[in-house]
């Protein structure tokens, strides 16, 4: 609580104490005007120590997904792709988009989680609503658009899992404008993490990363392609942890796309040199590669049997998330993620069905080894902890 004034930090203590109290009660506990309590009050929403009237206090540690809810639909060839003609697929049906499905993630792993997204006042808007609300999710905040239809995202896979061919209609997130996230800005202030996507228009973004109105959390930003990763502005100030693959990477620095790890850690490097705190550089079935908390560190694929690859970078964000909000440093939550990857892999869900905090640590246990010692940068360190890709 540096950012509070002494008497803003005396309002919240008394708010605190009695959410129901009244802003005289207030002005005569503290021995102040009335007005100056209201001008508080207004301070400690934009902050987000409280969240508007009837001083609903923000819950504590809540990561904040904000971007993507989309309907995916995805066809496994069964044998190798033809161009120009019908091929035999296999079908399947999910929810995805990547901050929903980091939300679900984080929420299988028991992260107090809420959600912003925009979905279509349609069927599929309100099953994808239905579902997170299952899992714990708040979605409270989420915008149901009645003229517009929610998000779809088609996959050709190849017999293997490897993505053929993608297509998306993701119109409806252009509506997630500063504007419409001012109408919950006090939940997003009041967050102690938010993950954002590049499916959000680049005015929002930026406006996350300035912490428009005040705003005290740690900021997570996904690329989600080489495209919309543009969006980004050159000076990446302000964005506390950058995931990317290679392409991604480079797009956004004009860098050659890296080849191996120690390309991808340059390509990592190269965002902290821009500003980010930390940023992760992922190769797929090689590795990853982090830089940022003073390290740099290459991280080799923990072996997968890969059944479906989507979702898996998505998995891994909410691991390296769902670590880092436990306490843990950078690189073993760079290792946490990695893992969250693989057993997404293994599966043909977007999201694991049988994902969950106990399973995760039995995983973790049985597949990595203990870390070995992180080196501070300028220097490369190899762990010989076997980790896996983020690719989706």
């Amino acid at each position: 609580m540096d950012d509070l004034a002494p008497q803003e930090a005396a309002v919240l203590d008394q708010i605190s104490r009695n959410p129901f109290a009244g802003q005289q009660e207030i002005a005569d506990a503290l021995g102040i005007a009335r007005s100056t309590v209201a001008a508080h009050v207004v301070q400690l929403i934009k902050k987000g120590y409280i969240l508007g009237r009837g001083y609903v206090l923000p819950t504590s540690g809540q990561v904040l997904c904000i971007g993507g809810a989309v309907f995916d639909r995805k066809y496994r060839a069964l044998q190798p792709l033809v161009a120009e003609t019908s091929n035999p697929v296999e079908a399947f049906h999910s929810f995805g988009g990547v901050a929903r499905n980091v939300v679900e993630n984080l929420a299988r792993l028991g992260e107090p989680v809420g959600f912003v997204s925009i979905l279509g006042d349609d069927q599929t808007g309100h099953h994808i609503l239905g579902h997170l609300r299952d899992q714990g999710v708040d979605v409270s905040r989420v915008i149901i658009a009645p003229d517009a239809t929610t998000a779809e995202y088609g996959a050709i896979l190849t017999p293997a899992g490897e993505l053929a061919l993608g297509i998306a209609d993701m119109a409806i997130f252009d509506r997630l404008t500063p504007a419409a996230l001012s109408r919950v800005w006090s939940h997003v202030a009041g967050a102690a993490w938010v993950f954002a996507d590049a499916n959000l228009p680049a005015e929002t973004l930026a406006a996350l990363i300035r912490r428009h109105e005040g705003g005290r959390y740690q900021l997570t930003i996904d690329g989600v392609s080489t495209h919309k990763i543009r969006k980004l502005p050159a000076d990446l100030s302000g964005i506390d942890l950058l995931f990317m693959n290679a392409d991604e990477a480079a797009a956004l620095l004009d860098l050659p796309v890296a080849r191996d790890l120690p390309e991808a850690l340059d390509a990592a490097r190269a965002a902290v040199a821009r500003g980010a705190k930390r940023a992760q550089v992922s190769m797929g079935a090689q590795g990853l590669a982090i830089a940022g908390d003073g390290y740099e560190l290459v991280i080799p694929a923990v072996p997968a049997a890969s059944v479906d690859i989507t979702g898996a970078g998505d998995a891994m964000v909410a691991g390296t998330l769902h670590a880092l909000v436990s306490g843990h440093d950078f690189p073993t939550a760079a290792r946490t993620g990695a893992l969250m990857g693989a057993l997404t892999v293994e599966t043909p869900g977007t999201v694991r069905a049988d994902l969950g905090r106990e399973m995760l640590e039995t995983h973790a246990r049985s597949r990595l080894t203990a870390p070995s010692a992180a080196a501070p940068a300028p220097e490369l360190t190899t762990p010989t902890t076997p980790t896996t890709p983020a690719t989706a």
